[in-house]
């Protein structure tokens, strides 16, 4: 919580730093024309976002009722039991743990950030 609380302070600074340097130099359309393309880039970034995960989370769901992930969690688990001993056998933690190694195992990136949240 610290550490979020002191990222925000630090950020924050950093923006009003750059918004007075803008002032101070007389580049204040240069900071709006940065601040405006950076919105449309940050959206156009959600958006395409957005679909890919869509995309392979869905896939990653089909792979489950299919069976694949749990045929795949049993081939890894001592690997994962070697890696976190401290869970618990049948801890609900192990099946995201293991939809996050098998997504990654099947090039799935982007599907392996949700699962591992």
């Amino acid at each position: 919580m610290v550490i979020r609380i002191m990222m925000n302070y630090i950020w924050g600074g950093m923006l009003i730093i750059g918004i007075i340097f803008g002032v101070v130099t007389g580049n204040m359309q240069a900071v709006t024309d940065a601040v405006l393309q950076s919105s449309k880039e940050a959206v156009t970034l959600g958006i395409s976002m957005f679909g890919i995960v869509a995309f392979w989370t869905g896939l990653m769901e089909v792979a489950g009722e299919a069976g694949v992930i749990a045929g795949l969690t049993r081939l890894i688990s001592p690997l994962m039991r070697f890696l976190f001993p401290r869970i618990p056998q049948g801890h609900r933690a192990w099946d995201s743990l293991s939809a996050n190694f098998v997504a990654n195992i099947l090039g799935l990136g982007w599907a392996a950030t949700p699962a591992g949240l």
